[in-house]
């Protein structure tokens, strides 16, 4: 059964974006919204979204073309 107020999409808070960085360079982020991925142009990684939650890993991440 689901809860019939809880976001079907939950997105990201990108005031929270402010407060991020980079893990590998401290580096600020961009929000690629289509996507949902936060951008490091610095280390050429994007990382996910996955519910609203940036996951910030290394491991996780897509690497940039």
């Amino acid at each position: 059964m689901t809860d019939a107020r809880a976001p079907a999409d939950p997105s990201f808070d990108r005031h929270m974006l402010e407060a991020l960085v980079c893990p590998l360079t401290q580096t600020t982020l961009s929000y690629d919204a289509e996507r949902q991925e936060l951008v490091s142009r610095a280390a050429g990684l994007a990382f996910p979204i996955r519910e609203g939650i940036p996951i910030l890993l290394e491991c996780e991440a897509r690497a940039l073309d």
